[in-house]
């Protein structure tokens, strides 16, 4: 039986991005000569589209169409992320530096999203052939030989996702994804402890060959050292401080705080607010949830935290009861992308983590997101039937 909770889970939260899809771009619409109902008729389009391909998935059998839909999210998107680099800038424009967005005469697609969900489905059914299915003996050479494929495809990933398309941040979410099923799929904790290590020196060296990162990591630096070199003695706080840098960040940091400052317990009301109207960019996107803060207040981010940790509940319900192993993992590996979206996304907007352009889940205005994490959570449905639930 289909799980229908965690699609009315789903839909709620739908509702929800699409209200304030409404709210919060007020000002964009406004400074750039928009309809005000601009962002919530696309948003409303692709929301609902996303609930109706999440209820005709889970009509599907799994035993057909799971592998089919799976494939089709890997292998040609990857060869599409590699396509765009070369496409000419009509196709594909030139944004910040880099290619993330294929444009069409109608909408535009982040094909990112979407390789996301087809590499957990790929780590997923091959890592159970590779950890279930083999029953060797588990030595770190063993373990090693059984990583060492995902580590080359990780770094095709790298190269296509952070290099091409210079987005640290959903290559992060890809390497602890990719750890943590890893963890799941029987890896030894030893071994997952040691790719730890591996992964931030990676991402030490991935940020030090970047001078935009490195600037953000020091925005980030300048606007919460303060609180953290006070607990040290001076000597070892005058040696971390950074003077004259242009915190950018760290002001879209402040004004976020601010906004949940002022949104208080109930907030200023829906619409009321007052950091959207061109204090806080990306108000609706990068920064939805300070613009609900203020809104609807703490009741209203309690909601939203709520049904989120209800839809993670239920991922990894459905991924506990599933005799399948690929089922299993392709749930959990769900459930972790959906958390660590939302962590990552959490801690940026208070200033506990650098930002990374990451959207919460369901809730930031975004097409390709909520269309991608749609087609996610359908297939999750689809195996949700054969769950003992």
């Amino acid at each position: 039986m289909t799980d229908k909770w965690l699609f009315i889970i789903v839909a709620a939260l739908v509702v929800f991005g699409i209200a304030f899809s409404y709210s919060l771009p007020i000002y964009f619409t406004n400074t750039h000569g928009m309809s005000p109902y601009h962002f919530l008729i696309i948003e409303s389009i692709v929301g609902f589209g996303g609930i109706v391909a999440m209820w005709a998935m889970s009509r599907l059998e799994p035993e057909k169409w799971f592998s089919i839909i799976g494939f089709l999210l890997f292998l040609p998107v990857m060869f599409l992320m590699f396509l765009m680099y070369f496409l000419p800038s009509e196709i594909v424009p030139v944004i910040n530096g880099a290619k993330r967005w294929i444009q069409t005469p109608i909408f535009s697609i982040s094909p990112v999203e979407f390789f996301k969900i087809g590499f957990v489905f790929f780590l997923s059914w091959s890592l159970t052939r590779k950890f279930y299915l083999k029953k060797e003996k588990s030595t770190i050479l063993h373990e090693i030989k059984l990583i060492l494929p995902y580590s080359l495809i990780f770094l095709v990933s790298v190269a296509l996702i952070a290099i091409m398309q210079n987005d640290f941040g959903q290559t992060v979410v890809l390497g602890a994804t990719l750890l943590l099923m890893l963890l799941f799929a029987g890896l030894s904790f030893r071994m997952f402890i040691s790719l730890i290590v591996v992964a931030l020196i990676a991402s030490i060296i991935l940020i030090l060959n970047s001078t935009n990162r490195i600037m953000r990591i020091k925005q980030w630096w300048a606007g919460v050292q303060e609180y953290i070199l006070s607990i040290f003695p001076d000597f070892i706080a005058n040696a971390l401080r950074i003077e004259d840098i242009t915190i950018d960040q760290s002001y879209q940091v402040s004004q976020s705080l601010g906004a949940i400052y002022h949104g208080g317990i109930g907030g200023v009301g829906f619409g009321a607010g007052v950091a959207k109207l061109g204090f806080l960019s990306d108000v609706h996107t990068d920064f939805v949830l300070a613009g609900i803060a203020e809104e609807i207040g703490l009741f209203g981010i309690a909601l939203v935290t709520f049904l989120m940790i209800s839809l993670i509940y239920r991922i990894f319900k459905i991924a506990n009861r599933s005799e399948n192993h690929v089922y299993y993992l392709f749930s959990v590996g769900i459930g972790v992308m959906v958390s660590l979206q939302f962590l990552m996304n959490a801690m940026g907007i208070i200033g506990l983590t650098p930002l990374k352009g990451i959207a919460v889940p369901f809730i930031s205005y975004g097409g390709s997101s909520m269309m991608a994490l749609s087609v996610a959570i359908g297939m999750v449905l689809m195996v949700s039937k054969r769950a003992k639930l």
